[in-house]
């Protein structure tokens, strides 16, 4: 996608999937939308034949969260299926991060945006890539590429468990001392090792997805390489890093 879009020098380009599921007869809307002045004609899905409760709810719950947590007003039930005008397409270029979540992207850049809504129908033939796996790895992108909620979560859970710990603390030593109560320590002790010991994985967890994105990012390896362009076999030296078609 990224690759259309830095070739194409047309006024619009529409993104569109190939399965049929994005119907080719909403491109005369779109084009009148993009014609009476929006940049951004985007279609959103009132319905979504072929998919299974489970995963839309699954979508929906995600979507919710992201428009949460997230500084951008991302489009829910919303795909690629749109239509962008150039100005659009000039700031897309722009991004060149490796990691892409293109919902967000799409988002970010802002521009006059409109949507056009339809009915999307099972797809016309052949099977979805997108495992449950391959969904949550696009969910975390999504989450990790447009908020630092999850650290900051991270950073107040962590302050809580240690106000808890230390009033707990205060509550034992005055039960022990004053009262005279035995300690009794196994059961309990056991319980909060395994909280907090999950709790400190679950937390490099989340770090270390950060720091995954870094990683992938430091590399600064070029979105895509071009084997060739209209028929023409495209030179080496074109393939480098940061390289824009003029």
């Amino acid at each position: 996608m990224m690759a259309g879009l830095d070739f194409c020098e047309s006024d619009a380009v529409i993104i569109l999937d190939a399965d049929l599921q994005d119907p080719p007869e909403l491109i005369t809307q779109m084009l009148e939308r993009w014609q009476e002045g929006y940049d951004d004609v985007y279609a959103r899905r009132s319905s979504r034949e072929g998919e299974s409760a489970t995963k839309r709810w699954t979508s929906k719950l995600f979507y919710k969260l992201l428009q949460r947590v997230a500084h951008i007003p991302v489009q829910q039930d919303s795909g690629d299926f749109r239509l962008l005008d150039r100005r659009c397409v000039l700031a897309l270029r722009q991004l060149r991060e490796r990691e892409r979540y293109t919902k967000g992207l799409f988002s970010w850049i802002g521009f006059n945006k409109t949507e056009i809504v339809f009915d999307r129908q099972p797809r016309a033939a052949g099977k979805t890539k997108f495992s449950y796996p391959s969904l949550i790895s696009l969910a975390i992108k999504g989450l990790t590429s447009f908020t630092v909620a999850p650290l900051r979560l991270i950073s107040i859970t962590g302050a809580l468990v240690s106000l808890f710990a230390f009033l707990f603390t205060i509550y034992i030593v005055i039960d022990t001392l004053i009262f005279g109560n035995n300690v009794d320590g196994y059961p309990s002790t056991v319980v909060f090792i395994l909280f907090l010991g999950g709790l400190q994985l679950l937390s490099i967890g989340v770090v270390g997805e950060y720091v995954a994105t870094i990683y992938q990012e430091s590399k600064n390896r070029p979105v895509y390489l071009v084997a060739e362009h209209n028929g023409a076999r495209v030179s080496v030296p074109t393939l480098r890093s940061g390289d824009l078609p003029r």
